[in-house]
């Protein structure tokens, strides 16, 4: 199976990396921005390089026993599936059946070893991907699972998962398969149809690739390979889009384009709009790119790597310099943060929250590791009035034990809507699922 491969260092530049910030440019108080959008937000934007990029890795020591995140009043906790193997990404089914996708980046010894040194081993799992999709049950809807067990695996890196048409669709690293399913099965044993190829060799930064349904087409998230194009734009070819192809694989265009990082997809209940949240880019400081949350306009272009939020040019990026693209980079809906790594991304479609929660999104924040001081590592929810978006807010914390020790108990990434209306979220660093209810 090919290794891919996170920003991550070898040994060698891992041995080096007390340098990091050394021979950037100074600030630039001209390209510092204020921005007020229509989520209410005061965006600011500081200049590039305005404190030196650093890394800055969170150490995970797992949750002690009985202790869980915290909702806010009126929300109960509740470990819903525990000992899994790095769980990303929660789909459920039409049915109810929820399906949980176990993958990880993989590094060999040497490359392990340039981790560690440098904090990165005691953040994440960088072994062996269990690369399987487990199938849970809850047959009587008490919030107990009565049924769990291995749906699929031989996978390469699974992320995103679809049912369509009697099949079951799995984003892999390297591509879409596509599988013969009846409701209510509980095991894949044959092999599935390669429907597309997606970009996975060389340098692969970013692994996960997403998969979502609407009107009949399937849209795929491609991450890129690198940071800011630093690889050149060879390895850059079809990544950093949102994809779009008919089920059966065949008429592929690009939905847009420009995404640095485009993991969670959903479509707004009323609108049917196409929400994406995005990781932006490292090296520029502390508090700057920030993570942001956006719909995805058809042929829409949001910056990447010429610019980001809005036209703001970017100065690491060291390609051809393409002023017209800068120019026409659209600003995202709302900002999440710097360096939050928001991942995980669900419209609320039940019945069992308030009502301010309906049609509002949650989003999984993974959690930073270019920033001095620790961001993320929470669920945030933005409601939606007359359509739109407005400010975030905090849902589901209590991921980080010791700020200054730099140590979080787990790790909150994919997100999903259970059919009897709780909330599941994915914490890999923990290797569970919790599930939030209303009381």
């Amino acid at each position: 199976m090919k290794t891919n491969h996170l920003f991550y260092p070898l040994l060698a530049s891992a041995i080096i990396s007390s340098s990091t910030g050394c021979g950037q440019k100074k600030p630039d108080p001209n390209k510092a921005d204020v921005i007020e959008n229509d989520a209410g937000q005061t965006v600011k934007l500081p200049p590039p390089y305005q404190t030196k990029g650093v890394r800055n890795y969170s150490k995970v020591i797992g949750w002690p026993k009985g202790k869980t995140p915290v909702a806010p009043a009126g929300f109960t906790v509740d470990l819903f599936a525990d000992s899994l193997d790095n769980p990303r990404n929660i789909y459920v089914a039409p049915n109810g059946d929820i399906f949980v996708s176990q993958a990880n980046t993989e590094m060999g010894a040497v490359k392990r070893v340039g981790a560690k040194i440098i904090g990165a081993a005691a953040s994440q799992k960088l072994g062996k991907s269990a690369n399987s999709i487990i199938l849970i049950r809850d047959t009587n809807g008490d919030g107990i699972p009565d049924l769990r067990t291995v749906f699929l695996d031989g996978l390469n890196q699974p992320y995103g998962m679809v049912i369509l048409n009697n099949f079951f669709y799995v984003a892999n690293t390297d591509g879409i398969l596509r599988f013969t399913y009846k409701p209510g099965q509980t095991k894949i044993t044959e092999p599935g149809v390669p429907l597309l190829s997606l970009p996975a060799g060389g340098y692969n930064n970013h692994w996960t690739r997403n998969l979502k349904t609407h009107n009949g087409k399937l849209y795929v998230a491609v991450g890129s390979g690198t940071n800011i194009a630093e690889h050149g734009s060879e390895n850059e070819i079809r990544r950093a889009n949102i994809l779009e192809v008919t089920p059966d694989g065949s008429a592929e265009r690009i939905f847009a384009s420009g995404l640095r990082n485009p993991v969670g997809m959903d479509f707004q209940p009323l609108t049917n709009r196409l929400y994406t949240v995005v990781n932006e880019r490292d090296n520029l400081g502390d508090d700057l790119v920030p993570d942001y949350l956006t719909h995805v306009k058809d042929g829409g272009f949001y910056g990447w790597p010429y610019a980001y939020f809005g036209p703001h040019e970017d100065p690491s990026f060291k390609g051809p310099k393409k002023p017209e693209l800068v120019k026409s980079t659209i600003e995202p809906d709302v900002a999440l943060g710097s360096h939050t790594a928001s991942l995980g991304l669900a419209f609320y479609t039940g019945n069992q929250f308030p009502a301010r929660y309906q049609q509002g999104t949650f989003i999984g924040q993974h959690g930073s590791w270019n920033r001095s001081k620790l961001a993320g590592y929470k669920v945030v929810f933005v409601p939606f009035e007359n359509d739109k978006p407005g400010k975030p807010e905090d849902f589901l914390t209590g991921f980080i034990s010791n700020i200054d020790k730099k140590e979080v108990f787990g790790r909150p990434v994919g997100i999903a809507v259970a059919k009897d209306g709780s909330l599941l979220v994915a914490d890999d660093a923990g290797n569970k699922i919790w599930r939030v209810s209303a009381k």
